[in-house]
């Protein structure tokens, strides 16, 4: 039972992050508004989550794991799959999409435990994209695959903080002719 009620505190944080994130954006919200808006004490928070950025990192990591084409990695990864979960987290979680984007970079550099993170989902998203295009492109080595998918990787993301900066940059189609070159 107490497990439960564990888990349920989780989600209604979670659920309170993202719910202010998309009304107030990253710099308006709070550990307390979270605990307000959750209808949580701080101790509760802080027996689940270390820090705002972390609750954030992880409603933004379970929205990414959410539209994952094979989630509990049982799956074998197609590159298309891959540039396609890419899109459907940018587009259909418009909110979480931008906080990711905005924590990667600005906490990324100034926050040591935040780049660790960023660059590990980084790492992980780049050997599931290389393995992905090894499986596809028998004819190509792992360090041209590794290249291409640098090349893949760097131009998804570049459109991402393109469609960041201007909302009418139209980053689905520019991201899905980015499949011609893998």
């Amino acid at each position: 039972m107490r497990n439960r009620a564990g888990i349920e505190t989780r989600e209604r944080i979670l659920s309170a992050t993202k719910r202010l994130l998309a009304e107030r954006g990253l710099d308006g919200v709070t550990i307390k508004g979270i605990c307000d808006a959750a209808e949580v004490h701080a101790g509760s928070f802080y027996n689940l989550f270390e820090s705002k950025e972390q609750v954030v990192l992880t409603a933004v990591r379970e929205a990414i794991k959410a539209v994952d084409p094979h989630p509990s990695g049982s799956g074998v990864d197609r590159v298309e799959e891959l540039v396609d979960a890419y899109i459907r987290f940018v587009m259909d979680d418009q909110d979480l999409a931008r906080v990711y984007l905005t924590v990667a970079v600005s906490g990324g550099l100034t926050d040591p435990a935040i780049r660790t993170r960023v660059l590990r989902h980084h790492q992980d998203r780049h050997a599931r994209f290389v393995a992905a295009l090894r499986r596809e492109r028998v004819d190509i080595g792992d360090d041209e695959a590794a290249e291409l998918i640098d090349a893949l990787l760097a131009a998804l993301n570049g459109y991402a903080f393109q469609w960041l900066l201007d909302p009418t940059f139209d980053f689905e189609n520019h991201a899905r002719r980015l499949l011609r070159f893998a």
